[in-house]
Parts: structure tokens; sequence; C-alpha cells
């Protein structure tokens, strides 16, 4: 985790000593705001470039003093770090940007405790203890496939339950202010599938799949992409739900199997034939690509390596084999 931490005064010096304590561990920047006013201090230059680096900014000071410097450089819920606001006596600890979906409300919440100080949190949902849906997908990792949905299930369920449907199983109970359904106004739904049984429909995609892929030598990445990505189309599946590509490792030096890899930021895992056989199932055989590899199939068993339930057996495009597989998954509310 990346942090910045200001200090406006000594006492607030001490004060952002103890925050820096408590992040231990973590890259930090802490900086003693002694030239703030200087002539020639240009805060617009200083603050910019922090606010893009950091995870968190913690300004030990005026809250005014924050709104002010980092005013100039918010642009999303998605990428704005999250900035926290502490008085010098360190009694207060306030989100002021960021607290669901970059983790402000709850870092606060940790702050104030470490520093035995009082938590402050001004968001509806969490202050009418009702189930922050953004909070919540940022912390389990899914992608939230529409900001606007988020706000319109945010503002919904304040005032009446929103219906939840989920292609996992649900273990727990579900959180305040949701209840199972499958149809409705406004609802949510948690899927690797592009499914939208809601008139507004809040999708929650978890990161949970295994896209095995072969291919001949020399294949290009503009194939293979174009290749994956008929397979995605023609079975509605999401692409952020894509969490690995796996192949076998006599393609460890095919450029283009790589280069398709870097381009959509996906990491690669490669498996020996052995490792391919003994993935247990049953694949679609062909003896081309036993006599060429070793192994009856690459694409199906190379996406199940790791993985529990295949999504989508061996499909060919151009040459490129490609297959899904989905790992294990839960939802869990606790």
């Amino acid at each position: 985790m990346k942090v910045a931490v200001f200090a406006y005064s000594r006492q607030g010096c001490q004060t952002a000593r103890l925050v820096m304590e408590y992040f231990t561990g973590c890259e930090i920047r802490a900086f003693t705001m002694a030239r703030y006013g200087e002539a020639g201090f240009s805060p617009l230059t200083f603050y910019g470039p922090l606010f893009q680096w950091a995870d968190a900014m913690v300004f030990v000071g005026a809250i005014g003093i924050a709104v002010r410097e980092i005013a100039p450089h918010v642009k999303s819920k998605l990428t704005d770090p999250a900035v926290i606001s502490i008085d010098e006596l360190g009694s207060f600890v306030i989100p002021i940007l960021s607290g669901h979906i970059g983790g402000g409300n709850a870092l606060a919440l940790k702050l104030a405790e470490y520093l035995e100080a009082t938590p402050v949190i001004t968001t509806a949902t969490d202050i009418n203890k009702k189930f922050s849906v953004d909070a919540w997908a940022v912390q389990h990792g899914l992608l939230i496939t529409s900001l606007s949905a988020a706000k319109s299930v945010s503002a919904e369920i304040l005032e009446h339950s929103v219906p939840l449907t989920s292609d996992f199983p649900i273990v727990t109970d579900l959180p305040n202010g949701t209840v199972e359904g499958e149809s409705g106004k406004i609802g949510i739904c948690i899927s690797c599938f592009r499914k939208k049984p809601f008139d507004v429909t809040l999708l929650l995609v978890p990161p949970i799949l295994h896209v095995g892929i072969g291919c001949r030598r020399g294949t290009t990445a503009d194939d293979i992409q174009c290749a994956v990505e008929s397979v995605l189309a023609e079975n509605q599946i999401h692409r952020k739900a894509i969490k690995q590509v796996a192949s076998i490792d006599l393609k460890a030096d095919e450029a283009g199997l790589r280069s398709f890899c870097e381009k959509q930021r996906l990491p690669i895992v490669f498996y020996t034939a052995n490792q391919l056989r003994d993935v247990p199932g049953s694949f679609t055989p062909s003896d081309r690509v036993l006599r060429v590899t070793g192994v009856d199939n690459v694409c199906e068993r190379a996406a199940l390596a790791g993985a529990e339930r295949l999504y989508v057996k061996k499909t060919v495009y151009n040459g490129v084999t490609v297959a899904i597989a989905a790992e294990p998954w839960e939802v869990r509310f606790d």
C-alpha cells in the first residue's frame, strides 16, 4: 500500500508519527509542510503527483486544508485514493474521499482504533447500517460494472430492501437491506456472465475464470485475441471474469501468446504434459495434439488445472483452441 502523510504543525507532526507507525510495512511518503504558504510553493503541482501515486492520503490538520488541496485532482470513485483527515490532536478520524471503493471508511475505522480516536463516518448506508455494496465488492475483489447502477442500489437500499441473485452459493445470511430475488426494477446480480435480470442491474463480477489456450506455432496475438473474444461473446461471459490464461509449457516461447497476455494484462501459467495428464475429468481428445504435445487435449486440461468446473469446452477459431473453467467460489457477507 502506498500512503502519503501530511502534517502542518508541531503537534500535527507528533500525531503523524503515530499514523506512520500504523502503516509500518507500507510505502510511505511523509511531509512536514513547513513550506505551506511560502512564495513560490504551488499546491497544485505538489499534491497532484501524490494524488496519482497514493492509495491513501492522510492529512493531519484542519479538514479544510485537505479539501482545498485534493479538490483540483478529484476524478472518479474508481481511481481516486482514499483521503483521511485527522485533527492534530488525533481525536477524530474522518474519511472525506473514496470511503467505499477506495476503502476510506474501513481505513478510518482501523486508524481510529489504533489512535484511540473517534471515527466520523458520514456515508448514508454505513450510518443506517445498511449494506454498502460497493465497499463489499471492492473488499472481495469483484468488478463493479456500473457506477450509476451502484449509486442507484445504494439510494434504493436506504428506503427498501433490494433483491440479490447469485450464480454462486451464498453461505452466510444476506446483509441488511437485501433479499433473495431474481426480478424487479433494481437489484444486484453476482455472476461471471453478462446478465441483466433487473431493469437496473448492478452486475458484480468475480475474477475466477481460467482461459486455456492451445495454438499452432507462430500464431499471432491478434488471432488469439479474436478467438478469445469470440468465445466470450458467444457464451456471454464478462471479460473481467478472467483471472489467468493457461497453456502447455511447449508454448512458453510463443511470442503471440505472450503478447496477447501482456496487452490484456493477464498472467499466464504453463503446465507440463505430465501435469496436464494428471488433471481429472473428461476431455475432448485429439490424436494430432497427442502426437505433438504428449497430451490428448491442451486447452481444456490447462483451463481446468487449479479450477473446479469447465464452463466452456474446447472451441476452435482459426486454429486457436480455447476453453474456460471456473475456480470454486462462494459468496460471504460476514
